[in-house]
């Protein structure tokens, strides 16, 4: 390639606020993989955020842009797949397969698309040094033709339309927004946008922990709900504690450790058939390779408090935040119908379409 700005670039980042800033320019916040695309003539490539290449798993967001964007530009956004109207992260992820014919084959049953949000070089020009608003114009202009599956995404100056975006979107899949201080030259790297999510909590059984590697402390604690037929299902982790909250929950669980799975809720968790059937802990994935996952279970007795943004299926997004525990709450009370449903929004409505 023989661009102005080459591959692999980090893209910019965003650190977390509570809150929409006021006088940014705001954009949804797209749930997806993030990529930055690169294209010299007939050559395109897709960068992930770690700077690994995503192109082979996509052939068909290739084939989109080869088809509508410009011959000589680098674009920072998101691929995402769009299923009954809102994103689906699931389908998303078994995208990346080693298998060529399945990812042939995933490419048309679930084909991804690519919304684009900024630009770093154009023709001969880098333009990273420009101000975002500056860089949003370009970008506009250069995918004023664009359609389907390459979007561009929404944008606005107005804080009160932001705060709208915020609560209808997240019922289209999206996971809040994101605002940009509108001077911002792209940084590579740097968390100078901000982004604001929905957070909200739930009251989860503890079930079990998996040590942490530095040695006998806890390293995440495993999060259970009880679904409608009774059964306690793996929802997530609570993890990222200080080390001597660690070492202290260790002790605090060591009564209610189990000498081993037989008798517990999920002691069927190493097999195929029932990890098939229910959601626990220690399913297999290509994400985790030869990552030992292996956890220490505990009879599901206690009550903890999280926070967490948004639910992905029947699980949590990401990692849940410690906030308390609940000695007042039985743990059969843990149930989905605890957790807030977001009313439901086309996602035909974000793009345009």
């Amino acid at each position: 390639m023989e661009l102005p700005v080459l591959p692999p670039v980090q893209p910019m980042l965003a650190k977390a606020a509570k809150k929409i800033p006021p006088g940014m320019l705001y954009e949804p916040k797209w749930d997806g993989f993030r990529c930055v695309v690169f294209r010299d003539g007939a050559e395109i490539e897709l960068g992930s955020r770690s700077g690994k290449p995503l192109t082979r798993y996509f052939p068909e967001v290739v084939a989109a842009l080869r088809e509508q964007v410009p011959e000589r530009c680098v674009l920072d956004g998101e691929i995402v797949i769009i299923r009954d109207g809102r994103l689906d992260f699931d389908a998303l992820l078994e995208r990346i397969h080693p298998a060529d014919s399945r990812v042939r084959h995933l490419a048309e049953v679930t084909p991804a698309s690519f919304v684009a949000f900024d630009l770093l070089a154009l023709d001969d020009t880098r333009v990273m040094e420009l101000p975002q608003i500056d860089r949003r114009q370009a970008l506009a202009q250069a995918l004023g033709d664009a359609t389907a599956p390459v979007f561009l995404t929404p944008v606005s100056t107005d804080g009160e339309v932001a705060a709208r975006w915020f609560e209808q979107f997240e019922g289209a899949g999206l996971d809040g927004v994101v605002a940009k201080p509108q001077d911002l030259p792209y940084l590579p790297g740097e968390r100078v946008m901000v982004k604001v999510k929905h957070e909200r909590t739930a009251d989860c059984v503890v079930a079990g922990l998996r040590p942490h590697k530095s040695g006998p402390v806890v390293g995440s604690l495993l999060l259970g709900l009880y679904d409608a037929a009774g059964r306690l299902q793996h929802v997530g982790v609570s993890a990222s504690f200080p080390m001597a909250r660690r070492k202290a929950l260790m002790e605090e669980l060591e009564p209610l450790r189990m000498d081993s799975v037989e008798g517990h809720p999920w002691e069927r968790w190493a097999s195929e058939e029932a990890q098939a059937a229910d959601r626990l802990p220690g399913g297999p994935s290509r994400w985790t390779g030869k990552k030992d996952l292996s956890w220490i279970p505990l009879r599901p007795e206690r009550v903890l408090e999280v926070a967490y943004d948004h639910m992905q299926g029947d699980r949590f997004r990401h990692t849940a935040q410690f906030r308390r525990w609940r000695p007042d709450r039985e743990p059969e009370s843990c149930t989905y119908a605890q957790l807030e449903e977001p009313v439901s929004y086309d996602l035909a409505e974000v793009l345009g379409l």
